[in-house]
């Protein structure tokens, strides 16, 4: 919003690599645009209709995988690389490939393609002839003996360990491919056979166990899985996860899930990674899969803190559309494509004039009521944010189906009354020569008399209805207002001697009460830590076995042990 002078002039120019790493595009931005700049740019250049199925990977300094935040600075991502590299991959891949169309399809094979060729789309002998023979059929066409001759396929890297027992197993059956089929249909069957393999979609990170075994966590649209030796050997699926978070090194998923029994059990799993870096980038990837297939819409997204009270919190707040999303607004697209479809075919019979028999003003009421009614769509005020209703304003309130508005004429009778209090309290004032009835007319609201501190005090507010009322006596005589001058004039001394009462309490401040308790409970948790890991006792030890108590021990609690007691002891 507030940008300098010269940030306008700036230009940085980036290298982005696409799945082929041949094909390259150089892009430019400037220094305030974000990171959805860039993507929509690529995807407009590539004509990809679902471009939030994609993302922009970059390396930092330190070696580490990021993937690039859409909502936030390009150049303040990426300030400490040079050159500006980026990578166009397939960031979430769909459980149904056939979902996306046109490039995107495409790219979508070409990024599986990829996975084969590098080891992450892990599946057996068998399977991978059959893909390494349809990547064949693609490339290079229906099989010909004059000119595929010898080791044709050799040429072609197709797997990550690329045997010659396998390259004779992809050339039998590229022989046995039916000649003349389009190139597209051998595509297709190779997402068929993709999306049914453990490892679609599967970017693997490398942790360890509680045992200190090497694994491999792999997130896609399914859950989360542990791979030991390419085999899937553990996987939680999204609606049995409650929480994710991490600690340090230490990435952590609570489970909730019901067992053989039907009973509801709770479980918590922790995995230790590399670096911590590469644990918040695990959790990071882990929160946006589980966001981006499982939440309605983008906007019931809450802003997620990962770290716990002993680690630094990454904060992430998801942005983009959801698969959802995309999927309602494809469904909806369709069924309006039909809807005009009908009214096209149906324009000739609507252009006919209006006959008495036919009246034209309820003609738009049977045309609504004749179209179809969605299963999909939502009532009226769905979604609307503060329990708020279309179309309701302020004033209004909706009863039984219906708006009622608030009535006008008990507003213009109070102000009618209202006028009259003030005129019959003004004429008593100038009678009596005192300030106490006008003092109490100026600090009153139009509503509740005297207000003090925010609160009405309810002695004056009876007084001031009272006094201000009308009264004969006041036009007729002033013997009833000079013998009731005495008492008048000691009920609002004693009005204000309570009033200065009400002023000489103290005011509540929050702050005054939060660092008090913040710092007793910090005392709290600290003693019932050192409490536990101290103790021998059997009640805690499922506790202190489990993943953040090891996390905080090994971590906090045990180095600053040692250092504490190493300064005891130089001081003795």
């Amino acid at each position: 919003m507030f940008r300098s002078k010269n940030e306008g002039n700036i230009v940085y120019k980036c290298t982005v690599r696409l799945l082929d790493d041949s094909d390259v595009l150089e892009c430019e931005f400037q220094p305030f645009h974000k990171g959805i700049y860039l993507l929509e740019y690529l995807c407009g250049e590539l004509e990809i209709k679902e471009k939030d199925y994609f993302g922009l990977r970059y390396v930092d300094s330190s070696k580490q995988r990021h993937w690039l935040d859409l909502s936030k600075s390009i150049i303040k991502q990426c300030k400490e690389m040079d050159p500006l590299l980026f990578s166009l991959r397939v960031k979430f891949y769909p459980a149904d490939p056939f979902r996306l169309t046109g490039n995107a399809r495409i790219m979508l094979y070409q990024q599986l393609k990829r996975d084969l060729r590098h080891g992450r789309l892990y599946c057996s002998l068998g399977e991978a002839a059959a893909l390494g023979a349809l990547i064949v059929q693609e490339e290079l066409g229906d099989y010909n003996e004059d000119v595929h001759i010898g080791g044709y396929v050799t040429s072609i890297e197709l797997a990550l360990r690329q045997t010659e027992y396998l390259e004779k197993k992809i050339i039998e059956l590229h022989k046995k491919r039916e000649p003349g089929q389009d190139l597209s249909l051998a595509m297709d069957e190779f997402l068929g056979i993709a999306r049914g393999l453990e490892t679609y979609g599967i970017d693997p990170h490398p942790v360890k166990d509680h045992r200190g075994s090497q694994q491999y966590i792999g997130i896609n649209n399914s859950g989360i899985s542990t791979f030991v030796t390419g085999k899937r050997s553990q996987h939680f699926r999204w609606n049995e996860i409650h929480k994710i978070n991490f600690e340090g090194k230490m990435f952590i998923a609570h489970l909730s899930y019901t067992d053989a029994s039907r009973e509801p059990k709770k479980h918590t799993v922790g995995f230790k990674c590399p670096t911590g870096a590469a644990c918040r980038y695990l959790w990071r990837c882990a929160i946006e899969q589980m966001l981006f297939f499982t939440l309605p819409n983008s906007q019931s997204a809450a802003v997620i803190s990962g770290g716990g009270f002993f680690s630094w919190g990454t904060k992430f707040r998801y942005t983009g559309r959801t698969e959802r999303e995309i999927l309602t607004e494809n469904i909806n697209a369709l069924r309006e494509q039909k809807i005009n479809n009908s009214n096209s075919s149906k324009r000739k019979a609507s252009s006919v004039p209006a006959t008495p028999s036919s009246p034209q003003g309820d003609l738009a009421q049977i045309r609504y009521s004749s179209l179809p009614r969605s299963t999909m769509s939502e009532p009226l005020g769905y979604g609307m944010p503060n329990g708020h209703f279309y179309g309701q304003d302020h004033g209004m309130s909706e009863v039984n189906g219906g708006i009622q508005i608030s009535s006008l004429e008990p507003v213009c009778e109070e102000a009618r009354l209202r006028s009259s209090n003030i005129e019959g309290v003004n004429y008593l004032a100038t009678q009596m020569g005192g300030y106490a009835y006008r003092d109490s007319v100026e600090h009153s609201s139009t509503e509740s008399g005297l207000t003090v501190n925010g609160y009405d005090h309810p002695r004056k507010h009876n007084e001031s209805k009272q006094h201000g009322s009308y009264s004969p006596n006041l036009y007729y005589g002033q013997s009833d207002a000079a013998l009731n001058s005495s008492s008048t004039a000691d009920k609002f001394l004693h009005a204000d001697q309570s009033t200065r009462k009400v002023k000489k309490f103290r005011k509540f401040h929050l702050l005054h009460a939060f660092v008090p308790s913040v710092i007793f409970v910090a005392f709290a948790m600290a003693g019932t830590a050192v409490f536990i890991m101290e103790s021998e006792s059997e009640a805690f030890e499922q506790l202190r076995n489990s993943p953040e108590m090891l996390c905080l021990r090994y971590q906090y609690y045990q180095p600053l042990k040692e250092f504490v007691l190493e300064k005891l002891g130089r001081r003795k």
